[in-house]
């Protein structure tokens, strides 16, 4: 990475860590500026608006959970296995979050209903990418006879993600795993559920 890339990766992952925290509202360029130490008008010089930050921030906090998401989804050898990886993978989230702040994706589209459209479009966009890459693998378990061929993808992606959103809100706001450990073993069933018969694989 040149210098640029450098001072424009601490400017998005100090804002990240910022926005997760204090919300896109309660966020500043001044907080920015104090942990970065870099001026405004240098921070400007990478970015064309506090929107503009804001999504890279988004886009970062989130990759990071995908990447440790996909890290166990990428070492099984059958969809069933992969779906309940990508479940798993959650577990713990609260407790200790990867990153900081919580759920980017939750804390993004609740702040960003009405008064952000950027920033509710492009949570929308990556909303769309992860329930496609459910349903990617979802498909993939119907086309080698694992899933059902009833089984609807899109229902599948919708569950999930749904599900644990929701389960991670409410272990936030109770400070206790339990909630989303609940969660994630009801999603173990219902993806065991998915299996054709001879096909059950039970969640490691």
């Amino acid at each position: 990475m040149s210098k640029a890339d450098l001072t424009k990766q601490r400017i998005i992952e100090k804002a990240a860590l910022i926005f997760n925290q204090n919300g896109y509202a309660g966020a500043s360029i001044a907080d920015i500026m104090r942990l970065t130490g870099l001026g405004k008008s240098k921070i400007y010089s990478y970015f064309k608006s506090k929107d503009e930050i804001a999504v890279a921030a988004f886009d970062y906090s989130l990759g990071l959970i995908l990447a440790a998401a996909m890290a166990q989804v990428s070492i099984q050898n059958t969809a069933t296995l992969r779906l309940h990886a990508f479940v798993d993978s959650f577990r713990g989230f609260t407790s200790q979050p990867i990153g900081t702040g919580g759920c980017p994706i939750l804390n993004t589209a609740i702040e960003s209903d009405d008064t952000h459209p950027i920033l509710r479009l492009h949570v929308q966009s990556a909303v769309n990418n992860l329930r496609a890459l459910i349903s990617s693998i979802v498909e993939l378990g119907i086309r080698q006879g694992e899933i059902t061929v009833t089984t609807d993808h899109e229902q599948v992606s919708t569950i999930l993600l749904v599900t644990i959103e929701g389960a991670i809100m409410m272990s936030k706001l109770y400070g206790n795993d339990v909630y989303l450990d609940r969660a994630i073993d009801h999603l173990h069933q219902y993806i065991n559920g998915l299996s054709m018969p001879n096909k059950k694989t039970a969640a490691s």
